[in-house]
């Protein structure tokens, strides 16, 4: 891995302020929601893991003191209620107990909550303690409303509350473990961040002259107007309707693009209308 410095581009003299420039610049350049590219999930979590150490002073000052290796990641990684040996992961800590009580952030920029899991070797000659990390797999909706499910871990048993809004890589602490979960798509929906967007087929007649068609959301659903003349590609924003952001009262929207459907039969009488209304056109 590049040295953090490198990672970051800033200059090993920078500021706080400057490091946390360069870091919301690149988390929202290389971000797994926004980039598609096959290296961008490795690209977050370096980056991640560099503005841990150089957003904190004394972890900045160790890692300039003692050099990289002294931050090289460690720690156990499972899947469900099985341990296994990957490192660290990306995404947003959600603080809760045992209980499964969660805990608001209270309006907090989000760049100064992500964290990232270390276990590394202190040069003060203590062992830092090493958490536990299990991996959860949820459905889009038990992401989206939030869940409650029972794991045996470490021979025992816990009831793990995930807050409504979770995403991939989101991480919940809890006082022995970290559980990071990982969330099944949706064929309806396509998520971006707390906002969904889900495509509405209609047919040419109802983009030339209007009509209502009912969409649903995650939530219910809602009447929505198409206005004479609509083209495909228009896009309808539905303020509120998408996912919450977790621990918290506000959500995310939903984006309804409409699609007008081409038939690919048409009877002999179709043919004629359609011929006719060429003509006009």
């Amino acid at each position: 891995m590049k040295d953090y410095y490198e990672l970051l581009g800033v200059a090993r003299n920078a500021t706080q302020k400057e490091i946390k420039s360069a870091y919301r610049k690149l988390a929202l350049k290389w971000h797994p929601d926004r980039n598609k590219s096959p290296d961008a999930e490795q690209k977050f979590k370096e980056i991640n893991q560099a503005y841990d150490v150089l957003s904190d002073e004394k972890k900045r000052q160790m890692y300039d003191q003692m050099g990289h290796s002294a931050y090289t990641s460690g720690g156990a990684r499972a899947g469900g209620a099985t341990q296994g040996g990957q490192g660290p992961f990306g995404g947003q800590y959600y603080y809760t107990n045992m209980g499964g009580q969660g805990f608001d952030f209270g309006g907090m920029d989000p760049f100064d909550i992500f964290e990232q899991f270390f276990g590394f070797r202190s040069p003060y000659g203590s062992q830092q303690p090493r958490r536990s990390v299990y991996q959860m797999n949820l459905t889009f909706d038990e992401a989206v409303k939030g869940v409650t499910k029972t794991t045996v871990i470490s021979g025992k048993e816990h009831k793990i509350k995930v807050p409504a809004g979770v995403d991939t890589g989101s991480r919940i602490r809890f006082s022995e473990f970290d559980v990071v979960v990982d969330v099944q798509p949706d064929p309806h929906y396509k998520r971006q961040g707390q906002d969904v967007v889900v495509e509405e087929k209609i047919t040419f007649p109802q983009a030339a002259l209007g009509d209502v068609v009912t969409v649903k959301t995650i939530d219910d659903t809602v009447k929505l107007k198409i206005k004479p003349g609509t083209q495909s590609g228009t896009m309808v924003r539905l303020r509120g309707k998408g996912i919450p952001y977790p621990n918290s009262k506000q959500r995310g929207d939903h984006y309804v693009v409409y699609k007008i459907q081409t038939p690919t039969k048409l009877t002999g009488k179709a043919k004629k209308l359609i011929e006719d209304l060429k003509k006009e056109l």
